[in-house]
């Protein structure tokens, strides 16, 4: 099994070290981790970031590489916070390091964050769906330094509405974008944390998967968003089973931005 979205000390809402992340990865019979860290520039429109230092960062990776080599394959990657405005230090970060994996994530829209609940306020739940989709779609048409985009609809997370819109009422925007991934030959996480959030699905929705599945979809990388370690490799199995029940065949690893693919039967 992979875990393709893990947070560590490196980020600010992360309570594990690597090492012992790691650890619990090798007792959960994790087979390949990879390391998503935040970078989130200008995340409350303040000017405030959310960084580490990258050096660090892959000095102290590379070191666990060394050690634990025998017992797990450790992938260096990032999440990147995107923002229409902030496009060119994400290119910047990606031209000067080094990144197995890079997942693409909208954690603030309107230079607002989405946690806090401040880019829902004055607006309806169609409509706060409508601008998130339409800012993630304008991204991806001028961005290209990412592997998969991150938990695609966690809009649906937050904003304090009583149930999750279904498919059929952004289903326009979600076909564009997906194609729009599928043409840059870039692909989409299935995030299980929106089973633990109580959101009823993954992030995004299986419905969503269906339809990637039906443009042609391929690249996929599943991932627990661990923040904690009893949050590694949250329900990936049953997320296995769903993409395999759907028609899936693969699912994917990164070295150095390239996918490799690998059965679903062979994670069951």
């Amino acid at each position: 099994m992979f875990d393709y979205h893990v947070h560590s000390h490196f980020s600010p809402d992360a309570n594990m070290t690597m090492e012992l992340g790691i650890k619990a990865a090798i007792s959960k019979g994790i087979k390949e981790i990879c390391f998503t860290d935040h970078i989130d520039y200008d995340f409350d429109g303040e000017g405030n970031n959310i960084t580490f230092d990258y050096m660090e960062y892959q000095k102290t990776i590379k070191e666990y590489q060394l050690k634990y080599n025998d017992r797990i394959r450790i992938k260096q990657g990032v999440e990147f916070g995107l923002q229409s405005h902030t496009l060119d230090k994400y290119s910047r970060d990606f031209k000067d390091n080094s990144f197995d994996f890079i997942i693409g994530s909208l954690h603030s829209v309107e230079k607002k964050d989405l946690f806090s609940g401040a880019f829902y306020s004055e607006k309806t739940q169609l409509e706060a769906y409508r601008v998130y989709f339409e800012e993630l779609y304008d991204i991806l048409c001028d961005f290209d330094d990412f592997s998969v985009l991150g938990h695609l609809d966690v809009v649906k997370r937050y904003g304090s509405f009583d149930i999750p819109l279904p498919l059929e009422a952004y289903y326009e925007a979600t076909s564009k974008i997906l194609k729009k991934v599928i043409d840059k030959g870039k692909g989409i996480e299935l995030n299980t944390s929106g089973i633990r959030y109580r959101v009823g699905d993954y992030h995004p929705s299986l419905d969503v998967f269906r339809l990637y599945y039906e443009l042609g979809g391929e690249i996929i990388t599943i991932g627990s968003d661990a923040h904690t370690t009893n949050q590694l490799s949250f329900d990936l199995k049953n997320a296995v089973k769903a993409l395999e029940a759907i028609g899936f065949k693969y699912v994917c690893t990164f070295s150095r931005m390239v996918p490799s693919f690998h059965r679903l039967s062979s994670l069951l």
